[in-house]
């Protein structure tokens, strides 16, 4: 078994483990920090959107083009009197956007772009976006967004409880705040293919999310019946259980996504595949942090203000101190201790090793009597 293999077996027992819960101070602090700069990014420099939000025109000269980037954006500017968008395409022919522009007015800048690229105007093809049509594509997807937000709060409410919903909800503003913040620092422009990814990769965090919240749920029935961890400690545990899991399933989704942004967007000039990937690149990173650091810690803050989880810390507490005092070995955590059936008070009535040889355990196997 590889190195990594194995520390996921022992992350999985309860072997080894990071505490995360512990130390969630610190990654609540970094999580601030960084929204807080993506905030500053969106009010700052605001996002850059596409024609098909703003409304515009969209040139494709034709193929094997002399005219470099640098040269065309200056006729598009010249042409239109507002700022252009220009990507070279892999057979050689120009992408021209021009967002902004009034409609009727295409068919001057096309023959203008014509006349300076030195190209008959006919093998110019001219897309054109109405603004109106953009507001539609813009409201379409703010309504896309809250009805998923809607039906995730109300599905986590029912299938485990109105904390992790919560705490979930937190997560995904978190991940949808970071990634839009970084297209603003970046500068790419948004279309609809970002929406798509960003839609994407909310699904992507929240699966990270209910897998740590179905293990949590699993591993805290009638923990109140027990005196040997608090919820913090079952929450901590939970996350390590899983996180080679997170991190393995992240890694392999980050593989490709890396291959379109950095060989496709980067190398080949395609300029839809950056608006999609970068969101799916920063979204699945912060959707990965946010599952393990922020939402499953959150929920032991909410869980730890109850009554009934205070009282049991307070309990633990007082045994661990108790048993400090005594100078005696805390009981160690592992994979095959069960506190489902276990009283409170079960602790102090086991006395020596737990697991006994057959031969040794008095009153079991065959009655006392002569050897034959």
């Amino acid at each position: 078994m590889s190195k990594l293999g194995s520390l996921g077996a022992r992350l999985h027992r309860g072997e080894v483990g990071y505490d995360f819960v512990g130390n969630r101070k610190i990654w609540y602090g970094i999580s601030i920090l960084i929204t807080i700069t993506a905030v500053l990014g969106l009010a700052v420099r605001g996002l850059n959107m596409g024609i098909e939000f703003q409304g515009g025109a969209v040139f494709t000269t034709p193929k094997h083009m002399t005219a470099s980037v640098a040269t065309a954006e200056g006729y598009a500017q010249s042409a239109s009197g507002h700022d252009a968008v220009v990507q070279k395409l892999g057979d050689g022919s120009l992408r021209i956007q021009i967002a902004g522009i009034d409609t009727d007015k295409s068919d001057a800048i096309k023959d203008k772009l014509a006349k300076d690229l030195n190209v008959n105007t006919e093998n110019i093809n001219a897309d054109l976006v109405g603004p109106s049509w953009g507001d539609q594509i813009a409201s379409k997807a703010w309504q896309g967004l809250a009805i998923f937000m809607v039906l995730v709060v109300i599905y986590l409410a029912i299938a485990f409880e109105w904390r992790m919903a919560v705490a979930a909800l937190v997560a995904l503003v978190h991940d949808i705040t970071i990634t839009t913040g970084i297209y603003a620092l970046v500068g790419f422009e948004v279309t609809p293919g970002t929406v798509i990814g960003l839609l994407t990769i909310l699904g992507y965090s929240l699966y990270d999310t209910v897998v740590v919240f179905d293990s949590l749920k699993e591993q805290t029935k009638d923990i109140t019946k027990q005196t040997r961890w608090t919820f913090s400690d079952i929450a901590n545990r939970s996350i390590n259980s899983t996180l080679m899991r997170s991190i393995n399933t992240t890694v392999v989704a980050l593989l490709p996504v890396a291959g379109l942004l950095f060989i496709g967007g980067g190398f080949l000039g395609a300029g839809m595949l950056n608006d999609i990937s970068l969101s799916l690149f920063v979204g699945l990173a912060a959707g990965a942090y946010s599952s393990i650091f922020i939402a499953t810690p959150l929920v032991a803050d909410l869980k730890e203000r109850e009554p009934q989880m205070k009282a049991l810390k307070k309990r633990v507490l007082a045994k661990r101190a108790q048993a400090a005092a005594e100078g005696g070995p805390l009981e160690a955590e592992t994979a095959d201790d069960r506190y489902d059936d276990e009283p409170e008070d079960a602790a102090h009535a086991v006395v020596g090793p737990r697991n006994q040889p057959a031969s040794r355990n008095r009153g079991r196997g065959r009655p006392s009597g002569k050897r034959r």
